[in-house]
């Protein structure tokens, strides 16, 4: 079977109006790992604009929960690309998400850089790693896909193309990128989870690995060090090479969401109740 067969589909398709049906491709089907990783990265470049750091540094979210703080992401990501935002289990994780943001003083600005990270690092990070380049129907799927998205979170002044979107997200990080011990700590917290889920042997090579996949903007931001350049070199080339090695298999029949994996806050499964900081659930799950 055609590895490019499920491209010639999405090639089909109108980016505007079957952006929901585009996603679900990418994310469960064409790009599931790869959709994961960039979303830590996305993950990682908003603990560099210190006004978000600093929030989170607060909730101590991540120094005490940092496993169950990012898999509540994944899983509302998750769900919502499976699902569909306008299905009744995606509007529910949705309005799940606008609870648990609506305990905090967040300014529309901050959302929206948030917002486009879930854009942009997946297309980045697909461009230079994935076993294909995204096409112009899927890019501007994923625009549409997550200004859905952001207008069932109430979010203002939502950028009205991809183009204006994308310089949106430059121009924040030009502006808003800067070191803070906040930044620091909470992208620790995190890094030390990205550890903890390799055996000892290999934490060493992972730990110098990570800032290989990051910008030099970033990484000053966070005050971590590069990697050494013999590092940088062999985590690129094994992500090049993995891609190389995805293009001759054939296309994925099952889909592979990030809740279709066993996830380690939850080896049981999970409800719609469990997702949130355990401090907010009595009201979360308030009748």
């Amino acid at each position: 079977m055609n590895r490019y067969a499920t491209l010639h589909d999405i090639e089909s398709l109108d980016p505007e109006r079957d952006h929901q049906r585009i996603c679900h491709l990418l994310a469960g089907y064409e790009f599931p790992w790869d959709m994961t990783r960039a979303l830590e990265v996305a993950l990682l470049r908003t603990f560099c604009v210190p006004s978000i750091a600093q929030l989170l540094d607060r909730t101590g979210e991540f120094q005490h929960q940092a496993q169950k703080r990012y898999d509540d992401t994944g899983i509302v990501v998750a769900e919502v690309f499976k699902q569909g935002y306008d299905s009744p289990r995606g509007d529910a994780f949705i309005q799940r998400m606008n609870a648990i943001h609506g305990h905090y003083a967040i300014a529309n600005e901050d959302f929206l850089y948030v917002l486009s990270t879930f854009i942009y690092e997946p297309i980045r990070w697909i461009d230079r790693f994935g076993w294909r380049p995204l096409g112009e129907t899927e890019k501007l799927a994923c625009y549409y896909f997550w200004v859905a998205v952001g207008q069932r979170m109430g979010l203002r002044e939502l950028p009205p193309s991809y183009a204006a979107f994308d310089q949106f997200n430059r121009d924040y990080e030009a502006e808003r990128f800067a070191y803070h011990p906040s930044n620091q700590r909470v992208a620790n917290a995190t890094r030390h989870m990205l550890l903890s889920w390799f055996p000892d042997p290999l934490r060493w090579v992972v730990n110098g690995g990570v800032p290989a996949l990051l910008d030099e903007p970033l990484l000053q931001a966070l005050g971590w060090a590069p990697s050494p350049p013999w590092l940088q070199t062999l985590v690129k080339s094994a992500l090049v090479s993995r891609s190389c090695w995805l293009r001759r298999l054939p296309p994925r029949t099952e889909a592979d969401f990030f809740v279709d994996q066993t996830i380690r806050t939850y080896p049981q499964g999970y409800t719609l109740q469990d997702i949130g900081p355990t401090a907010l659930q009595d009201r979360l799950n308030a009748p």
